[in-house]
């Protein structure tokens, strides 16, 4: 009778104690409740205004070359290479990533002072490699 009385005991203990694991699996992901429903994440994406821009680059030149944001947004840019590889750099936002051709790659930053500032190609594409700039405005 003890023994039925100690496994019943732990039984509960277990069944009670599995309800207060974390939703978020041993590697941070979260997992579906008992709905199967996941619940949201709250980050700070939600209070941004994002700023989504596609652009083209190609030797020499960036397309569009400028673009105005205001401070505090979300800014994303899809970019594409359309012939070599090309690279982006925003020195002032701590923005660097390489343009493989044909291959669509998002660059997100959230630009956090006012000015002018310049971005041009970070890898090296030719001759007019150092002429491949643009200008991106934050208000």
């Amino acid at each position: 009778m003890k023994k039925l009385f100690l496994l019943f005991s732990i039984f509960l203990f277990v069944i009670s104690f599995s309800g207060c694991a974390s939703q978020l699996n041993g590697q941070g992901i979260a997992e579906p409740n008992d709905q199967g429903a996941i619940e949201p994440n709250n980050t700070k994406e939600e209070n941004l205004n994002i700023r989504e821009f596609v652009m083209f680059v190609k030797q020499w030149e960036f397309n569009p070359s400028e673009i105005t944001v205001n401070k505090g947004d979300m800014v994303r840019l899809k970019i594409t290479s359309l012939d070599v590889e090309h690279g982006i750099a925003i020195p002032d936002f701590n923005v660097k990533a390489n343009l493989k051709p044909g291959k669509e790659t998002i660059v997100e930053f959230v630009p956090d002072k006012t000015g002018t500032f310049t971005f041009f190609c970070s890898v090296y594409c030719g001759e007019e490699h150092k002429e491949m700039k643009g200008v991106l405005i934050v208000q």
